[in-house]
């Protein structure tokens, strides 16, 4: 049975200006020695309609581990559900709006040696629909235990007016550290595929001087930006990734293979899946093979507006991905509402990282005070 340490931890609150030195519950698994470590975010109030992305939020910057020295550790798994104000009692998970977990990915890239220039910083990504995380045994992401992690936490809510509710997030993270491994880990990294929709630009293929429709697919419609942040590629064009939905079904064809920027042949052994509300399913398409290579579904809320499952992937074996092949990311959506919506379609993959190279204690040390 897993026993549990009171840990303090220490919180950086959105206006940099209140520190809060909260209990967290850190569980350790006496087994497998994985530790699970539990913040609970500040209470949202919750008395009017949210759109995505529109809700309260807050951000935090937090480590894992609390050590004198950097040590290795592994990120098994991450959770985000709903809870009351006391932090504890289950309230609807339709007010998640989504929580990230981002790292400072220049000082990351540069502890670890990588020479790759595809890492994202973007950690996690939990939303209605998938409201947790969770690796294939073996395989983590690995971290220092000293790198400071930036979480935002957000709410929605789509269908209820009327009434007010005070909800908070509780967030758990599964970690292990590296000195205390029976057997060694498989390293993961993170490669997303994402949805886009052009604004203005000749067409819509992301960061592709001359597009062929033979090799490369379609490219991405032009839309109507839901936001005020615009992505744009190297020859000008911009682009979109929190679209509006007219009412009615749509299709749209990304081309993804620029942004996923494979930098060698590799597995996926995890695919984690961003939607919002009235999307059908998200597949990503090998276009040089032809074939599928993921295709996630949803399932949708009965009765109100919201996601209440969406298909992800784990498994040891994996599936190829390609440096030198294409791929496209297809989103559906169905607004079988009389309004407009808004959307955004990601697919998070965690990928084998062929150039993970762990240093010896000192060195880990070394490199953490230079930077």
């Amino acid at each position: 049975m897993a026993f549990i340490i009171l840990v303090s931890m220490l919180i950086l609150w959105k206006d940099r200006s209140q520190l809060i030195d909260e209990l967290q519950a850190l569980f350790i698994d006496p087994e497998t020695d994985e530790q699970e470590l539990t913040f609970i975010s500040p209470t949202y109030e919750i008395n009017r309609i949210y759109k995505s992305m529109k809700g309260p939020f807050s951000k935090h910057q937090i480590t894992l581990l609390k050590s004198e020295k950097p040590e290795l550790i592994w990120i098994t798994g991450y959770k985000a559900v709903m809870v009351g104000q006391d932090g504890d009692t289950p309230m609807p998970q339709e007010f998640m709006c989504h929580s990230n977990l981002d790292i400072d990915i220049a000082k990351h890239k540069e502890l670890f040696g990588w020479e790759k220039n595809n890492p994202s910083g973007r950690l996690f990504t939990l939303s209605q629909g998938q409201l947790e995380i969770e690796f294939p045994e073996g395989f983590g992401i690995p971290i220092l235990s000293t790198e400071p992690l930036s979480l935002v936490t957000q709410v929605l809510n789509l269908n209820d007016p009327n009434s007010t509710y005070q909800v908070r997030h509780k967030i758990t993270f599964k970690f292990i550290r590296d000195i205390d491994l029976k057997t060694p880990m498989k390293p993961l990294i993170q490669i997303a595929a994402i949805g886009l929709k052009l604004l203005d630009g000749k067409d819509g293929y992301f960061n592709v001087a001359n597009a062929n429709e033979d090799t490369h697919g379609p490219g991405c419609s032009v839309g109507q930006n839901a936001d005020s942040r615009i992505m744009e590629d190297q020859f000008d064009r911009k682009f979109t990734l929190h679209w509006v939905v007219d009412p009615g079904r749509e299709v749209n064809h990304t081309l993804a293979t620029k942004y996923m920027n494979v930098a060698y042949d590799t597995t996926i052994h995890y695919i984690a899946v961003h939607l919002h509300p009235y999307a059908e399913s998200l597949e990503l398409k090998d276009l040089t093979t032809g074939n599928t290579v993921f295709k996630s579904k949803t399932r949708l809320a009965k009765d109100r507006i919201g996601i209440e499952e969406v298909e992800h992937y784990s498994s040891e074996n994996g599936i190829p991905l390609y440096k030198d092949h294409e791929y496209q990311l297809i989103s559906v959506y169905n607004n079988t509402s009389n309004e407009d919506q808004d959307s955004m379609a990601t697919m998070f993959m965690y990928v084998l990282d062929k150039e993970f190279k762990k240093l010896e204690q000192r060195n880990l040390e070394i490199h953490w005070k230079i930077l």
